[in-house]
């Protein structure tokens, strides 16, 4: 008799992230779906939340942020990366003294980190007061708006700048396992939620006039390098790619090894600005667009 051997479940297991499954985690009012075979398909959440339907999620994942983003006239957007894990100067602040309380020096010595990083917090809030300073002042079609992950730290930062002036924001949030909701400086109708990676990823490049990245892990490089790989490859229309931070950013890129070993071409260096002002940040998109 022939013997057949099946493979280990783990390996036939479906690797992507179930949407009802995540759905079901971060229910937003605790109630649980219900399966009910005579709802109309477009009205039944269960059926289009299914494995079978991913590709319905990902073209309505496309659709609803930029219908919504439309019609309330957000064409033009300055995207702002960075770390999730950077605080305010004020909870940096609250955190040090906390420590130095209690006089554990492993908490002092987080602390001082945070301090250090709560610089970029500060510097990323000033950026964006920089933008909508000069939108404020312009005409509806020349507005730009500041977009970020909606998230904490410097996605935070950045929302906040633009809305200390009154100036709407965009925050492009996404679903994680460890439930990370809108910082309160989204404008709450420009305030979006993804399931899908790469269908966020496309919405920051849609309307983005401009990308500046601060400091931050591997969600900031898998996001910087998207653009930076679609403005390379030409299938983005050219956008000042500005990397606030400089002794950060090239002791984390050695960019020159890439232009050694061949990999990259030498004018590909020109893609990326290094800053560490605001002003500065703010003048290589002005002299881009000759604002």
């Amino acid at each position: 008799m022939e013997h057949t051997q099946s493979l280990p479940q783990h390996v036939t297991e479906h690797k992507l992230a179930d949407a009802l499954a995540d759905l079901l985690k971060h229910p937003a009012d605790d109630t649980v779906l219900h399966p009910n075979a005579y709802r109309l398909a477009f009205a039944d959440p269960e059926f289009l939340l299914r494995r079978e339907t991913r590709g319905i999620r990902i073209q309505l994942e496309m659709l609803k942020p930029d219908v919504d983003q439309s019609e309330q006239g957000i064409d033009n957007t300055i995207v702002v990366f960075g770390s999730a894990r950077f605080p305010s100067p004020e909870t940096a602040n609250t955190a040090m003294e906390a420590a130095q309380a209690s006089g554990d020096a492993a908490a002092i010595q987080l602390a001082e980190r945070h301090l250090r990083n709560a610089f970029f917090y500060d510097q990323a809030r000033l950026f964006a007061r920089l933008v909508a300073a000069y939108s404020n002042d312009q005409a509806h079609s020349a507005k730009l708006y500041i977009c970020t992950g909606g998230g904490p730290g410097i996605m935070e930062a950045a929302n906040r700048g633009a809305h200390e002036l009154g100036a709407p924001t965009v925050g492009l949030n996404i679903a994680l396992p460890h439930e990370q909701s809108a910082n309160p400086y989204v404008t709450p109708a420009l305030s979006f939620k993804f399931h899908y990676f790469a269908i966020r990823k496309m919405h920051f490049m849609m309307r983005a006039k401009a990308l500046v990245a601060y400091p931050g892990g591997f969600g900031t490089l898998d996001e910087l390098f998207e653009v930076v790989t679609l403005v390379q490859t030409r299938k983005s229309q050219p956008v000042p790619i500005v990397l606030f931070g400089s002794s950060y950013w090239k002791r984390l890129l050695n960019i020159d090894v890439m232009i050694e070993e061949g990999v990259i071409s030498p004018e590909d260096v020109k893609l990326f600005h290094y800053v560490d002002t605001p002003e500065a940040a703010w003048d290589v998109i002005k002299r881009f667009y000759a604002l």
